[in-house]
């Protein structure tokens, strides 16, 4: 485990590079709504400051929660193999909900990689739709986390 990871908001260019790597298998890694002003673009640094993993976090309705008042969507999350398990993703989601939360957030949800699902469990979120394939990319659930609470 680094002794250190933080957390920062960075431009969408400091992301794509591990979103291509980890996501698309070195396939262009830009989604829409990457550049809109509400977007917020996340990495998680070793102490040695390299980019460990990265996420996007914006406002968009929820497909399985239609009545959230102001839900967010996380995406493009992606670890670098090397640091998973090393508290790296665990840090950027908290901090990512922590910051929607503060927005005014009430609801965070995803579409979840089948092998992702059991991680974002243990961050707090249910899955309530699945499993589906996403054309290109495969098998995913519909996952959700209330903000209620944080």
């Amino acid at each position: 485990m680094p002794s250190t990871v933080t957390v920062e908001r960075v431009p969408v260019e400091l992301t794509l590079p591990l979103r291509s790597a980890v996501l698309r298998d070195g396939g262009p890694a830009g989604m829409p709504g990457d550049d809109d002003p509400a977007t917020v673009h996340l990495a998680a640094r070793t102490a040695d400051g390299r980019i460990a993993c990265v996420a996007r976090l914006s406002p968009a309705p929820c497909p399985w929660r239609p009545e959230a008042r102001a839900p967010w969507q996380l995406r493009g999350m992606a670890t670098d193999p090397a640091v998973r398990g090393s508290g790296a993703g665990r840090a950027l989601v908290r901090d990512g909900l922590a910051r929607v939360a503060a927005r005014g957030g009430d609801l965070v949800w995803c579409d979840a990689r089948e092998t992702a699902v059991g991680f974002y469990e243990r961050m707090g979120f249910t899955v309530v739709a699945g499993p589906y394939d996403k054309p290109g990319i495969g098998r995913h659930r519909g996952m959700v986390t209330d903000l209620g609470g944080r």
